[in-house]
């Protein structure tokens, strides 16, 4: 059968872990326009925020940034530690890849505090408005870590550095300046205390950005409205081309005096050559505006800002200030962001096997509900992606979609913990296909922009879930043809190629394995859309594309290997390499396991279940040399066990495909150490990027115990729960709770599970037990119980 269904003080945690243990919640706080009223909940609600560790994933390959940003807000005002250029004398700079978030760990220096960032991603942009407290000599360029002196940036330490949920603070030592953020959904609040000194000011450097490069802005303006508000908008084409962003910046105090850089001789200047627009001139513009602003301060004062940023105008930006944040006391803001963070950690609420769970877990929740972001102002409108102004009618409207990884795992624990906004996050898909002049879904797409990042098209898996798992708050009719039409555009990478012959050819198309594989998934996805919808014709014609991965599959070698336009398939080819294999961001031996969709013809067509388990256990025992990921910058060591790569979205489900042979106990080992090994409750502790929440995502589903191995189906698969207890808050008001007897860092293997007090024979549930509310019970033991199922 092939259906499926799917930085904390340690004393104050550990403090709080204890009072944890013997509680349990949950409560929204949200305004409405953020998240629909939903049934009172059944929980009470627990103090969840204090085991949320921001630094985690900051080093290394993680990603992710240590600021303060609302639950999906707009506004993530954060830390950048160096100014990498994305390019050095015209080629490409590998150094750029490490700052995907503007922050990593190691750095000495910080250079100011933007107000735009991606979580985990694995390509960047944004990084928009970096503010920085300075006093002294006035400098304007950054200057070199290695000698903070050398410009604005400033030196500090992890030993006055503090990230929580909501707020982070850190001492600048060249300074002697405390800086504190928080942040509403639309509006960032920056207070800043100073020392006594004639020359304390703000720098405000319109240039500075992530994956920065030269001509990066096209085009970046300003006014000073008054001694308190400025204004202004940044432009840039970078990974979204035609990105704008307004903002409204408005200080707590009086401005003294401003000014801005010099800025290159241009051919035509205009009659703007009349003013000294160098100096206290209300309306600046230019490419590379770089201002500042002049303030004397006494010894300790705080100087606190209201930055908010539109899509729209100006005014907007204004207004989402006047809304959020229309007074300034900044610890009222973080108070109410922080209780936002709790209310939204308390839809499922854990007893943990140790403290380093407790962490994880909520940390891996945090990091889940970074994205996709608000993309609208608190009056509803927005930008489209044909560049004209929309008013958002009873949805609130998303950007940030980084569908290739999000789809596998983040969309799915949506649709059992936040819903609603999962069916907001559809509708955004929707209106964006309506704005397309390709008249398709997002592929990646952010800030009214689609980039086009990675391959297939996983918005249609996306809203089948959500229609397969009746989230239905969406128009689902409209959801059909949008998915029907993104999958027939011939144009989109290698897509006529697909149509034609059932395969993408290598010769005339890159990546082609992957691609063939992840069209044919998606469009198994849609043949599940069509079904609960009861459009047959659309279900058998996608049902058919659905089996393409047959064509790609080598009955000699046993792998997916890329097949040639002329028929045959390529001659150099080896499984172990991601290079010029047909591959992207995996190898065949990894890539030929995803066929989620229907495991059981896939296993057949790989030997049998006997075979393939052999199979599975040569991934996980094998060695992959370093050779085959030397120069593949989103793939590393640490992201690696055997040849099975973590660290990677690709391999995310293939643990689980031990249920459909006659050794699911096989998978349960390796789920925990998968967990143990890939999720650390340090800086460095993630085995990858965490791209968007999807890692993070992985860990809370295989943390339950079990995981969406195929979304657009009901079905999940079973694994071994991390927990010793957990409370799913339901938006019904009604609970769904995992309980762990015999739980142990040694008894990882499932000696018996029930389902409401009746045993199950299978390793699988479904959407229905969970959203219904009732009790999964495993049993756990030391050694593999290999009885307890029946042969799927």
């Amino acid at each position: 059968m092939d259906l499926l269904f799917l930085s904390s003080k340690k004393s104050v945690l550990t403090i709080g872990l204890i009072v944890a243990y013997g509680l349990f919640t949950s409560c929204e706080n949200q305004h409405k326009e953020q998240e629909p009223s939903q049934t009172t909940p059944a929980l009470e609600e627990l103090d969840l925020i204090q085991f949320v560790d921001p630094m985690i994933g900051t080093a290394k390959m993680g990603h992710t940034y240590p600021g303060a940003t609302a639950p999906f807000g707009s506004i993530q005002l954060s830390p950048d530690t160096d100014t990498i250029p994305y390019a050095v004398e015209g080629q490409y700079n590998p150094d750029v890849y490490k700052y995907c978030a503007g922050y990593q760990y190691d750095d000495p220096t910080i250079v100011g505090f933007s107000h735009t960032h991606f979580s985990g991603t694995g390509h960047a942009d944004l990084g928009d408005f970096l503010l920085m407290p300075t006093v002294g000599k006035l400098q304007l360029n950054p200057g070199t870590a290695s000698d903070s002196s050398s410009g604005y940036r400033s030196a500090f330490s992890h030993d006055n550095e503090e990230a929580q949920a909501g707020y982070y603070s850190v001492l600048l030592e060249d300074y002697n300046i405390k800086a504190e953020l928080t942040a509403t959904t639309r509006v960032g609040m920056h207070q800043y205390t100073f020392p006594e000194s004639d020359q304390a000011r703000i720098i405000f450097d319109l240039t500075s950005g992530i994956y920065n490069y030269e001509g990066k802005n096209i085009w970046t303006f300003l006014r000073v409205e008054n001694d308190t508000l400025v204004t202004g908008y940044r432009q840039t084409n970078g990974w979204a081309r035609t990105r704008k962003v307004f903002f409204a910046m408005t200080f707590s105090k009086p401005i003294e005096s401003y000014g801005r850089n010099k800025l290159p001789a241009q051919v035509y200047r205009g009659f703007w050559r009349k003013f000294d627009q160098t100096e206290n001139f209300p309306e600046l513009a230019g490419e590379n505006l770089k201002v500042f602003f002049n303030f004397k301060t006494i010894d300790n004062e705080r100087v606190k800002i209201k930055f908010s940023i539109s899509p729209v105008s100006t005014q907007g930006a204004i207004n989402n200030i006047q809304e959020e944040v229309p007074h300034w006391d900044f610890e009222k803001v973080k108070s109410q962001t922080q209780e936002q963070w709790n209310s939204e950690l308390n839809r499922i609420q854990i007893k943990p096997l140790d403290q380093d769970e407790m962490i994880n877990f909520y940390t891996a929740m945090y990091h889940a509900f970074l994205g996709p972001t608000v993309y609208m102002d608190v009056d509803g409108k927005y930008r489209g992606l044909d560049r004209n102004i929309y008013q958002a009618e009873d949805f609130v409207n998303y950007t940030s979609f980084s569908l290739w990884d999000t789809y596998r795992a983040l969309h799915p624990l949506f649709n059992v913990i936040q819903p609603r906004r999962n069916a907001d996050m559809i509708t955004s898909m929707l209106e964006h296909q309506k704005q397309s002049v390709h008249g398709m879904l997002p592929i990646w797409s952010h800030y009214a922009n689609e980039n086009w990042c990675m391959i297939g098209y996983h918005s249609v898996s996306v809203i089948a879930d959500a229609i397969v798992k009746g989230n239905t708050g969406f128009d689902l009719d409209a959801a059909l043809l949008a998915s029907v039409e993104t999958a027939k555009v011939p144009y989109y990478d290698g897509l006529d190629y697909y149509m034609d012959l059932g395969y993408v050819p290598e010769d005339k198309n890159g990546a082609s394995v992957s691609k063939t594989l992840e069209y044919a998934y998606d469009d198994w996805a849609i043949a599940q859309a069509a079904n609960a919808l009861g459009n047959t014709s659309v279900y058998e014609e996608f049902a058919q594309r659905s089996e393409n991965y047959k064509n790609v599959f080598d009955t000699i070698s046993g792998f997916m290997r890329p097949k040639l336009s002329d028929g045959s398939f390529k001659k150099e080819f080896d499984p172990m390499d991601t290079h010029g294999q047909g591959f992207i961001e995996g190898n065949s031996w990894n890539y030929s396991l995803y066929v989620p969709h229907q495991p059981d013809t896939m296993i057949a067509m790989m030997g049998g279940k006997d075979a393939f388990v052999n199979r599975l256990d040569s991934l996980f025992t094998m060695e992959l040399p370093d050779k085959y990921f030397a120069n593949t910058e989103d793939i590393s060591r640490e992201g690696i066990i055997g040849n099975y790569v973590h660290g990677n979205e690709p391999s995310h489900h293939v643990v689980y495909l031990y249920n459909w042979t006659n050794a699911p106990w096989k998978s349960q080992d390796k789920i925990r150490m998968i967990l143990k090994a890939m999720y650390k409750p340090t800086e460095d502790g993630l085995g990858g990027n965490d791209d968007f929440g999807q890692m993070s995502a992985w860990y809370i589903f295989s943390a339950l115990g079990f995981y969406p191995v195929a979304p657009g189906s009901p079905q999940y698969a079973l694994g071994s729960p991390a927990v010793r207890n957990a409370k799913i808050q339901l938006e019904s008001g009604k609970v769904f709770e995992v309980v762990v007897e015999k739980q142990s860092a040694e008894n990882v293997y499932i000696d018996k599970v029930y389902l409401n007090g009746e045993p199950l024979h299978t390793p699988f549930i479904y959407h229905t037990d969970i959203v219904n509310g009732g009790r999964l019970e495993f049993f756990m033991t030391n050694q593999p119980n290999k009885g307890w199922y029946k042969s799927h």
